[in-house]
């Protein structure tokens, strides 16, 4: 690297090449994980020359790959880091997960959104003989889920509509909802309410309820799920609240842990 592409920046005294990189990169994220030059010059306020230059570095590392359209997208070696970094985001959150388990009973889970998708990081589950189970690491579409309903409240509407073209809407149940303006009024009611539902809509006879993690340092939910019969609308207006403060909680915990 030349030696004047490394220059400190006043503000931080940190590598401004290196920030203008990882700037980029959430830019793209941003964007869905795909974009052109052109997009990113106006999400990110740099000049063509300068992020044609880091993109080009960022392909040869592997961290962003060039589409055959010429459009960039981010690269799979994003997956090993995103995957380390997840790691320890589970280790802080079982503890406050197994709070969720002892308090409601049911089956207590923690999801972050990685590019379309809503991705289970953790859990810990009930003590009922009939419970809840989701793999850790299971990859689902987000309209068809709770967790996936609260980690997209938090994105402008264009944004989720956007990720629905993507991804589509398939049927998991008679109940899931299926069509962009369906999701979005759901989504106008989780905004309202702070809280999101998936009502037999992933799976015929499960309820769960689930909140984000406020500023976390990535997009984050975490829920309490079960039989319908035992997640009743009255269970529910008692585990809100209790959501809502363990996903405080956990927020100030992992402030504390990003900040250290």
């Amino acid at each position: 690297m030349p030696p004047s592409d490394v220059r400190k920046s006043s503000a931080s005294g940190g590598v401004q090449s290196l920030e203008r990189a990882f700037g980029l990169l959430e830019h793209m994220a941003d964007a869905g994980g795909e974009t052109g030059l052109s997009e990113l010059a106006a999400s990110s306020g740099l000049p063509l020359p300068t992020i044609h230059r880091l993109m080009r570095t960022l392909v040869a590392c592997g961290y962003v790959r060039q589409q055959p359209n010429r459009r960039y997208a981010l690269g799979p070696r994003l997956i090993r880091l995103g995957e380390s970094a997840a790691r320890p985001l589970a280790t802080w959150a079982r503890p406050h997960l197994a709070r969720l388990v002892e308090e409601t009973g049911e089956t207590a889970n923690m999801a972050l959104l990685d590019g379309d998708d809503a991705v289970y990081v953790a859990q810990v589950p009930s003590r009922h003989s009939m419970r809840m189970f989701t793999e850790v690491g299971r990859r689902v579409r987000p309209h068809s889920t709770g967790v996936g309903k609260a980690l997209l409240a938090g994105l402008p509407d264009r944004e989720v509509r956007a990720l629905l073209a993507r991804t589509g809407m398939p049927a998991a149940t008679e109940r899931t909802l299926t069509t962009p303006d369906a999701f979005l009024e759901a989504l106008t009611r989780v905004r309202a309410r702070g809280y999101a539902v998936d009502d037999n809509e992933q799976e015929i006879g499960v309820r769960c309820v689930a909140v984000r993690v406020p500023d976390s340092p990535t997009s984050a939910a975490i829920s309490v799920s079960g039989p319908a019969g035992r997640v009743t609308d009255e269970a529910i207006e008692k585990m809100v609240p209790l959501l809502q403060e363990v996903a405080r909680d956990l927020s100030a915990a992992l402030a504390g842990h990003t900040g250290a």
